[in-house]
């Protein structure tokens, strides 16, 4: 009895350490999207993007704590929330490890939107979305989708690691959140100067690289134990399918930028990152239960996907610097409708694919509608009572400077184009600051 009970405990201590060193990995995907999205920006916004992206840790699991594990998994016997665990109140201990893999969850979804208003959002208006995106609208969307109580998961709804649960929610509020904040200054003028490329292709390979080896591990662990058996050959096979998503991606984008059928480069850089992490988004939903070959067509499948949006989202003028809706909302929703087309056998040789695809198809909806009202309501809110962005002259001078007061690289001047391709004018403008204001003078 002692052994068989040593046993047991044994098994659930590596369940816990399975997840907490997971969690840990997944962790730093916010390294990831740190470098990743400050290499995309401006160097006048750099401090305020990582800053961004450090905060989400922390914000995150307060919001998490208090409000958010409770509503995800707190049970209850409730449908669509849950009722108990807020502030860990009534939380076996046994379940921290659980808590700390699904709040990396949480704040992963949050940091997704800050790609999609880069360069113009305020900070406050970051504090408000990354409390109640972490803290609301994700918990309540894993409810339903992974909580044994939750109703879409009773209806047959299945997404291993968070296509649509994780990243069609996230990729949606990211959708609304760049309509509601507007474009940066001059973004679609015709007369603009290109000047809103980034600045560090270097920082955003490393952004990449990280963000791939983390979402090894969200998409791996996402099983939650180990100890069971075929947990190995589960975690395995998900890691293994989430590299073969990237490269069936990589594969489409690669040979339709080489035939001139997308860019000007025929081998371009920024778009084939953001493929090949729509392809590993793109597998989320089933990565458990394809084959390979299931996966490498589902990311290439996932590429075309991400295209068409990377194409219509800037003519909707809607500016989005990370392409987040393309990646995000793209590799969702369809990860989401291609589990039940690809898993066992494929939807030819699958009986059970038909009602998974109706299922799917309803979660897929339910979360859209769901990320798309508490948007509208979170960013309008913002919008109406002057929050959410910051003035045209502090996005014009850089977020590092007029909200923060720290540079990320040591200048002491910015230069702006005047927004004329053909003058050799430029505004110069200087900054000095004291402990009040800041005075800017400006040249020609």
């Amino acid at each position: 009895m002692t052994t068989q009970l040593d046993l047991e405990e044994l098994k659930l201590n590596i369940d816990d350490m399975f997840l907490v060193i997971n969690g840990i990995i997944v962790s730093f995907m916010q390294v990831g999207f740190a470098c990743l999205e400050a290499g995309c920006v401006q160097p006048k916004n750099v401090t305020n993007i990582l800053m961004k992206n450090i905060l989400d840790l922390f914000i995150c699991a307060i919001s998490y704590w208090l409000v958010g594990y409770g509503l995800a998994y707190g049970g209850g016997g409730c449908l669509y929330y849950g009722k108990e665990f807020f502030a860990g109140v009534g939380m076996p201990s046994s379940q921290n490890g659980v808590w700390f893999f699904q709040y990396v969850f949480a704040a992963t979804a949050a940091t997704i939107i800050s790609g999609a208003v880069a360069e113009r959002c305020n900070f406050i208006a970051y504090i408000f979305y990354s409390v109640i995106v972490s803290g609301v609208t994700y918990p309540i969307a894993s409810h339903w989708t992974w909580s044994p109580d939750g109703w879409l998961l009773k209806i047959g709804y299945s997404d291993f690691s968070g296509a649509g649960t994780v990243h069609l929610l996230a990729g949606t509020c990211s959708f609304v959140a760049a309509l509601f904040i507007g474009p940066r200054n001059g973004r679609f003028s015709t007369i603009a100067p290109n000047e809103y490329n980034g600045h560090s292709m270097p920082l955003v390979a490393t952004g990449t690289l990280l963000l791939i080896s983390g979402f090894l591990s969200f998409n791996g662990a996402s099983l939650g134990h180990i100890t069971k058996p075929g947990d190995g050959v589960i975690v395995a096979n998900s890691v293994a399918n989430t590299i073969f998503g990237g490269s069936g991606a990589a594969v489409v984008i690669l040979i339709m930028a080489k035939a001139g059928l997308v860019g000007e480069s025929r081998w371009p850089f920024a778009m084939t990152i953001n493929a090949v992490l729509n392809g590993m988004v793109s597998v989320c939903g089933g990565v458990n239960q394809y084959t390979h070959f299931s996966a490498v067509m589902v990311g290439m499948i996932g590429c075309i996907i991400y295209l068409v949006l990377q194409w219509v989202v800037p003519r909707l003028k809607v500016d989005d610097p990370l392409e987040t809706t393309a990646v995000h909302f793209g590799g969702g929703l369809w990860g989401v409708i291609a589990t039940p087309l690809f898993v066992e056998g494929g939807f030819w040789n699958n009986p059970d694919s038909m009602p998974l695809l109706k299922s799917n198809l309803i979660g897929a909806g339910s979360i859209i509608v769901w990320s798309v009202v508490n948007s509208a309501i979170l960013f309008g809110f913002l919008r109406v009572f002057d929050l959410l962005r910051v003035s045209k002259e502090k996005e014009i001078i850089g977020l590092d400077m007029s909200l923060h007061k720290e540079q990320a690289y040591p200048v002491t001047n910015i230069f702006i184009e005047n927004g004329h391709k053909n003058s050799n004018k430029t505004t110069v403008i200087r900054h000095a600051y004291d402990n009040v204001a800041m005075q800017h003078t400006l040249q020609q």
